[in-house]
């Protein structure tokens, strides 16, 4: 297949790229010559939309790019940046694949599990009426259902739309788990706040497969929770990621200290989802790491 990728360069987008090795990869990023060379000189490497009339050269588009949404204090500048990093570009490739006549089959687009906002520990599946149940004022939802809306527009009786809601994926060397690793590898982690918010995780090896196995699925179509089959709570999460590094669990963050460093961004680690990755199943995908104990192992090892 002839892909075109965003955020290849990412934690995930140069995880992902790995495991299409076989197919042919155009990367968009506003530094063609330094994702070439970090990404090892195997994919195409483009530093803008406009020099494509349409997309119709592409047989997919996976859409990764985007702000990250917990490293800085949400500044109301700050919030610009983390809606239009994501809705100005996916706006830009819905609108080159909606130009061709022979359009890409699949787009794949960025998603989170906080477009379910904060729903304590009833079980979510991509059944959820979202519009229903959900506070609106909520930051995150926001950032996600606009981004959703827009990427299901380039849908189409030739081209399929699939969502990656995605849990906090988990690697050595990338997102959220290389921040977390130092204070526990120094016996100074535990749970956040009294740690009963749950977790939606994935190992970036099964985020990955996923991925892969969505863009080789043509009946798969909508969103897709990209979460392990057993989210865990924080507490949980925190005693399995101190057992597996061998470090004492002893000590907690308090609600209000995290309020104070992050301000609204906090929510993104007091609150939670339950999610849980139905349609991936139905569909016949296989979890390598179904629990967080043998995928925190797993890193940690590695």
């Amino acid at each position: 297949m002839k892909i075109l990728m965003t955020g290849g360069t990412g934690f995930i987008g140069s995880a992902l790229i790995n495991a299409l090795d076989e197919h042919e990869v155009t990367v968009l990023s506003r530094n063609p010559a330094k994702a070439s060379q970090t990404l090892g000189g195997r994919i195409n490497a483009v530093a803008s939309l406009d020099q494509f009339d349409n997309l119709d050269g592409f047989d997919a588009v996976i859409n990764l790019a985007g702000e990250p949404i917990i490293n800085k204090r949400w500044s109301q500048q700050q919030k610009k940046k983390i809606c239009h990093s994501r809705w100005d570009l996916t706006t830009q490739l819905v609108e080159k694949i909606q130009a061709g006549s022979q359009p890409p089959h699949t787009f794949i687009s960025g998603s989170a599990v906080g477009i379910y906002g904060n729903q304590q520990d009833t079980v979510i599946d991509e059944s959820f009426a979202v519009s229903r149940q959900v506070n609106h004022d909520d930051f995150a939802h926001h950032v996600c259902q606009r981004w959703e809306e827009i990427a299901m527009q380039a849908g189409s009786e030739k081209t399929r739309v699939c969502l990656l809601r995605t849990g906090i994926v988990l690697g050595k060397h990338g997102g959220a788990l290389a921040k977390m690793l130092p204070p526990y590898q120094l016996g100074l982690g535990g749970p956040i706040g009294d740690g009963s918010q749950y977790t939606p995780w994935i190992h970036l090896q099964d985020m990955v497969a996923a991925i892969v196995f969505l863009l080789e699925t043509p009946s798969a179509d909508g969103a897709f929770n990209l979460t392990a089959p057993q989210p865990v709570t924080n507490k949980v999460f925190s005693q399995t990621l101190a057992k597996a590094l061998r470090r004492p669990h002893v000590l907690f963050t308090p609600a209000f200290v995290l309020k104070l460093a992050l301000g609204e961004a906090s929510s993104l680690l007091l609150e939670g989802q339950r999610a849980i990755p139905h349609k991936l199943e139905t569909l016949g995908f296989a979890f390598r790491f179904q629990s967080i104990d043998v995928a925190l192992e797993d890193i940690v090892a590695a």
